[in-house]
This record gives C-alpha cells, sequence and structure tokens, in this order.
C-alpha cells in the first residue's frame, strides 16, 4: 500500500438542498437582482448625462449606483466560493477572483468617466472579459457538482460563452454588441444570469454534497 496520502474528494448526488448553504443560495439570488437593478439605473443615468440632459450631479449618481453593483459583484463571487470550494478548491477560486477583476475594471472605467466626462470606448466589453470567463469556471462547477440542475449550468455555459465572443467579434466590426445580433448574442446569458439562476436558488437552494469518497 502507497505511503502516499491520499486526500478525500467529494462526490454530489442529487438531493435536498442544503440547510447550511439555503442562506447563502438566496442571498447570492437576492444580490443578482440588486446588481442588474443597480446597474440599469446607474446606467441610465449616465446615459442621460451624456445625451446632455443632465447635470454632473446625475453623472455622479449613476456611476456611485455602477459601483454598488460592482461590490455586489464581488459578493456574489465571495459568498459563491463558500458553496464551490467543496467541488474543486483551486478551480473555485478563480471565481471571486474573475469578479474582482470584473469590478476593478468597472471602477477604472469609471474613474476616466469621471475625469473625461466620455465614456472609454468599448468600455463595455472590457467588463465582459473576467465576466465571461467567471461565468465559464462557475458553471463548469455547477456542472460536475449537481448542485443545481445540470440544463441550468449548461446555459449558463452557452451564455458566458457567447458573451466572450461578443468582444473580438465586436472589436473587429463583425458585430455590434448595442444591438441586432450582438444583442441576440448577450441574451442567453442574460437571461440566465439576471432571471433563471437568481430565481432557482432563492426557491430551491443548492442541493446537498451527500456522498465522499477517497481517491
Amino acid at each position: 500500500m502507497s505511503a502516499t496520502a491520499v486526500a478525500p474528494r467529494a462526490s454530489f448526488a442529487p438531493g435536498r438542498s442544503s440547510g447550511s448553504h439555503r442562506k447563502i443560495a438566496v442571498s447570492v439570488g437576492a444580490l443578482f437582482f440588486f446588481q442588474l437593478a443597480t446597474f440599469m439605473v446607474g446606467s441610465s443615468l449616465i446615459q442621460t448625462y451624456l445625451d446632455g440632459k443632465a447635470d454632473r450631479g446625475t453623472l455622479t449618481t449613476g456611476v456611485l449606483l455602477e459601483m454598488c453593483s460592482g461590490i455586489a459583484v464581488v459578493a456574489i463571487g465571495i459568498l459563491m466560493y463558500r458553496v464551490l470550494k467543496t467541488v474543486d478548491r483551486r478551480m473555485a477560486l478563480g471565481y471571486p477572483i474573475m469578479r474582482v477583476v470584473e469590478f476593478s475594471v468597472s471602477a477604472i472605467l469609471a474613474i476616466y468617466l469621471l475625469s473625461q466626462l466620455a465614456e472609454f470606448p468599448n468600455h463595455l466589453l472590457w467588463v465582459y472579459i473576467p465576466t465571461g470567463i467567471g461565468g465559464l469556471i462557475l458553471n463548469y462547477l455547477l456542472y460536475i457538482s449537481k448542485i443545481v440542475p445540470r440544463a441550468l449550468s449548461v446555459l449558463g455555459f452557452i451564455g458566458y460563452s457567447l458573451l466572450l465572443l461578443t468582444v473580438p467579434l465586436d472589436l473587429l466590426g463583425v458585430i455590434d454588441a448595442s444591438q441586432g445580433a450582438g444583442l441576440a448574442m448577450l441574451a442567453p446569458g442574460g437571461l440566465y444570469e439576471f432571471l433563471i439562476l437568481p430565481i432557482w436558488l432563492i426557491a430551491r437552494g443548492f442541493r446537498t454534497p451527500l456522498v465522499r469518497t477517497a481517491v
């Protein structure tokens, strides 16, 4: 028998929602909705200023709301790590890291906007990169663990893959991510992140890790 220590690995099976993770699921679902609401209102206020229909105070308020959205994004990453680390601790760490990167990029773009009074070229595309990478990590771990139905994680994987694909296509001028085919490519990811996943988490939560096996 080998003297090398063998670490246990969690094996997940479908089951009832874990009581210890129930509050996390509801919190994450609520944060997704909060993130969406603050970002939409903030973006609307910023656009109103850029259209010349509001003063500097409106711009500042819009930026602050978008930063609140970014803080919610980081909180989602931290809370999800507490669940995902049971699946694969190293890979799970990549999710909150990408969410922090996403917030950092947003903060840099916000500073540029406040200082230049204009948005950085293709500003949303640079945010999509860490968002997409983080989303792929999240849904890979959700898929292999089965802590949510695999149909949800497959939809998420497709949505975030399309999100990442819009970045080079938009930069090359093949599509415009703000309209037409480009907007359609963003729809699956948006539907997943802002509606399907949060509703599922609030209503059903995570399935429980029932068995631990050594490998």
